[in-house]
């Protein structure tokens, strides 16, 4: 039996597993036998449009199992997968010479079914198995550029480990293009601007050299990108062009554009996708402003975003999307101090779907792992049981995702909070040689958290004392590369993982430490809005202010500053906020002391 001829049966199963029906329960529901709908399955039996109908129904998949079955009438048309109402009609696969019609047709055919499931598995999760019948379209596609440069688009469209290159991916990509050659054709102009963003994505996915693609790096993806999207005013008349294009190209720029026009190209997106009937670019979509609303600080906005995100999830069924949308209500959780909730994923359920995903090759395991342990880490430090990021053993997973700066930050920052205060500082000086000072770092994207959690170790060590001489060193250049970002920003670490605070506040811990108090406090009145809807930003905030206060020496700040710091131990004892109770509690001591 050929990979084509029991797709039907091969996803009904998968359904009404999913469902919870036994063989019989279905059977009955759709009035037939259970022998008979068993060998449907295993296909040794050919389903009819009528029963395909009922199972459809029965299982609610939405149509999903109807595309399934070749209608006869129809049979020699190749549709483009995916293109909702507006679709296409066309031969996405030529007749090679010698080929009479009917082998043409059924190539035609074959490949369309294969695009068509790979688009089913993709819509529910399964990436390994789109991936394997994308690349069997691929295949059956020799001879025609134009329709393998469909396959390796869908192809493109998985993830790939985060911060590095897939390199796989960008031969395909170049291959693709190569083959399109100069073709002038509209559809051949819309292939080479699907493809071109595409790659611009792959290509500024690294984060340093070592992950590189040779020569390309990230910051060529960012030149590709704003090209294509300058062509995309000229070529790109489509709508799936124009989405994908959109898509791909603001995950090519996210590292190099400020994050108001990151958003714009957000929402363009939005708009585009509202303009095509398709789950994947809709999610795409959802996904994409909700990340860029909480990075310009409009965390309400999010909020609303992240609702429609939910239904979209539910609609869709499928266990990715399902694993995103949870992964933002932690986030999210995580933000405004429900920090029994976010556990309860974290180190629930979450732990089941990276496995459960994981095992299947769903999707690359790191994209999964890194995103757990980035919430994780997060919780343990806002709980202040940073201690047991080393004693339960994350820190060495920490350790081994170290090509990625964020987690340098995070590991140095971790040191400190668990009083190594000295190995704290040596990773911050390091740092910044490694970096010739911060220089090396892009403008925006993974930029921002990772010099906000540099300047929260600036800030420990300064509160501890005895570490001048490093910060000397370090803060300078860490003002510099903040200094160009809107204070009401929110850093946000992964995609989306967790929100570590507003950059506002990170540039004024790093003038406390350079010792200017008064600077300090105007950065902390700027930090004041984009965190109202985080009572344990709120209370690090007001620590951060009563530091600065008590460093200003004018009469009656220590008053201002006692007043700040119960509200802030206050708050902290109701969150569980441990840490920064104790660190609450201690500095009123050496206040009432004073």
């Amino acid at each position: 039996m050929t990979i084509e001829e029991n797709a039907f049966g091969a996803e009904l199963r998968r359904r009404r597993t999913a469902a919870g029906k036994s063989l019989g329960e279905l059977a009955e529901e759709v009035h037939c036998s259970r022998s008979f709908l068993s060998r449907i399955e295993t296909g040794q039996r050919r389903v009819t449009r009528e029963l395909a109908q009922l199972c459809d129904e029965r299982l609610d998949a939405r149509g999903a199992l109807l595309a399934l079955v070749p209608d006869p009438s129809f049979e020699r048309i190749s549709k483009t997968v995916g293109a909702g109402p507006r679709e296409r009609t066309g031969k996405l696969v030529k007749s090679s010479p010698g080929q009479d019609g009917s082998d043409g047709a059924r190539r035609r055919d074959e490949f369309d079914r294969l695009l068509r499931r790979g688009d089913l598995s993709h819509a529910t999760g399964d990436m390994r198995e789109a991936e394997r019948l994308y690349r069997a379209a691929y295949a059956r596609a020799d001879g025609d550029p134009s329709a393998q440069a469909e396959a390796v688009i869908r192809m493109a469209r998985r993830w790939s480990d985060p911060g590095q290159v897939d390199h796989e991916l960008l031969q395909w990509i170049r291959e693709s293009l190569a083959a399109l050659g100069q073709n002038g054709g509209v559809e051949a102009a819309g292939l080479r601007l699907r493809l071109n963003a595409h790659l611009a994505k792959k290509l500024a996915m690294a984060v340093s050299e070592d992950t590189a693609a040779g020569r390309a790096g990230p910051e060529q993806g960012a030149r590709l990108a704003r090209g294509t999207l300058r062509r995309l005013a000229v070529d790109g008349k489509d709508d799936e062009v124009r989405c994908e294009v959109l898509t791909e190209c603001r995950w090519g720029l996210y590292d190099f554009v400020p994050t108001a026009e990151s958003l714009l190209l957000s929402e363009r997106l939005r708009d585009a996708a509202a303009g095509h009937d398709s789950a994947y670019f809709r999610g795409e979509a959802l996904m994409a402003l909700a990340i860029d609303q909480l990075r310009v600080g409009k965390v309400y906005s999010a909020l609303a975003t992240a609702n429609q995100y939910r239904k979209h999830a539910a609609d869709t069924r499928s266990v990715l999307a399902v694993w995103q949308q949870r992964t933002l209500d932690a986030l999210l959780d995580l933000w405004h101090g429900r920090f029994e909730q976010a556990a309860a994923w974290i180190f629930g359920e979450s732990v089941t779907f990276v496995e459960r995903l994981s095992a299947d090759l769903a999707v690359p395991a790191d994209n999964l792992e890194q995103t757990r342990l980035g919430q994780a880490y997060w919780l343990l430090r806002e709980q202040g049981r940073m201690a047991d990021l080393f004693a339960s053993g994350l820190a060495d997973t920490v350790e081994r995702h170290g090509y990625f700066p964020v987690w340098r930050a995070g590991l140095a920052l971790a040191l400190c909070e668990t009083g190594q205060y000295a190995e704290g500082a040596d990773r911050l000086v390091g740092f910044a040689h490694d970096t010739a000072d911060f220089t090396r770092f892009p403008p925006s994207g993974w930029a921002v958290p990772t010099l906000v959690l540099l300047a929260e170790v600036s800030a420990a060590l300064d509160a501890r004392g005895g570490f001048e001489t490093e910060l000397r060193e370090v803060v300078p250049g860490l003002r510099d590369r903040l200094a160009a970002h809107d204070g009401e920003e929110i850093a946000l670490a992964g995609w989306p993982t967790v929100l570590v605070g507003p950059t506002a506040r990170a540039r004024g811990l790093l003038a406390l430490a350079a010792g200017e108090p008064d600077t300090a406090l105007a950065e902390f009145h700027v930090a004041a809005e984009p965190v109202r809807s985080s009572q344990p930003q709120l209370a690090r905030l007001r620590l951060a202010r009563a530091r600065a206060l008590r460093r200003t020496g004018r009469p009656g700040t220590d008053a201002h500053a006692s007043r700040l710091l119960r509200e802030a131990l206050r708050v902290a004892r109701a969150y569980g906020m441990a840490a920064l109770a104790a660190e609450c509690a201690a500095l009123l001591d050496s206040t009432a002391d004073a």
